[in-house]
């Protein structure tokens, strides 16, 4: 193993062991997803039209899915942006290591959070939906990793685009509810074409909508998703999104 790959794996454990400090934090995660599963799903289950959608609990649970990798790798922005704040990252650039092998390890780090995260809600789905094919878990897994990667680097790209706190915060927070709404995680794609009308084509280029897509398909509740189309645009927004993280988070390492 090259000196670089362990340090590499040496900044993604650090991450990974400052994940499980957040317990009560992680507690009420696991709380509400658990809580949009059965009371939001049984709910829903007696008031959507049946003909769109036959059983709620069946439909969102895939959606879940990507909501535990979306939610459990953002968290990795907030500490990159407290560290920026309060100039830890003059610390780190002292470090015995490439500021390149630190900012991989640390989209490596949000990205196993978010799969770690996701681990107790992939056994939930097979319970309530069909276990995947052995092709359909390498879509899994391959999706779940691809994900974790480019919500983690989103986290860190818009806390490292500025220091201001209130800016950050603001920007944070209206990209986090733009990906959470702005999705068929919620909603079939017909009642999304009704209510954006013309605007609704643009939920289908949505990463979040890319990968419950592939989760809907290799659970088995739609067959007729395309999984691979899917995996192509979700992977094209990996490859960018990362890329811009990478770019904007060494800007403010060696700004310092």
């Amino acid at each position: 193993m090259s000196s670089e790959l362990r340090n590499i794996l040496i900044v993604a454990q650090r991450d990974i062991a400052r994940f499980w400090r957040y317990k009560y934090w992680l507690a009420g995660q696991v709380a509400m997803n658990l809580a949009d599963i059965l009371i939001f799903g049984l709910l829903f289950n007696g008031v959507v039209n049946k003909d769109l959608i036959p059983d709620y609990v069946r439909f969102v649970t895939p959606g879940i899915l990507c909501l535990s990798i979306f939610i459990s790798s953002f968290s990795i922005g907030r500490e990159v942006g407290v560290e920026l704040r309060r100039e830890v990252t003059q610390y780190l650039v002292t470090l015995p290591i490439r500021r390149e092998s630190l900012i991989i390890g640390r989209l490596i780090g949000g990205a196993a959070r978010g799969l770690i995260y996701q681990f107790g809600f992939l056994v939930f789905a097979s319970i309530i939906l069909a276990p995947p094919s052995l092709k359909g878990w390498v879509y899994v897994l391959a999706t779940s990793s691809t994900l974790a990667l480019t919500m983690s680097s989103v986290s860190i790209s818009l806390s490292t685009v500025t220091r201001d706190f209130n800016l950050q915060a603001t920007i944070r927070s209206l990209t986090y509810y733009i990906l959470f709404f702005v999705s068929n995680i919620f909603y079939p794609q017909k009642v999304i074409a009704a209510r954006l009308g013309p605007l609704a084509p643009v939920v289908e280029y949505s990463p979040l909508t890319m990968a419950t897509n592939i989760y809907r398909w290799a659970f088995k509740y739609d067959v007729l998703i395309n999984p691979l189309s899917n995996f192509t645009g979700l992977l094209a927004w990996s490859l960018v999104i990362v890329v811009l993280a990478y770019k904007l988070y060494i800007r403010n390492l060696l700004r310092d």
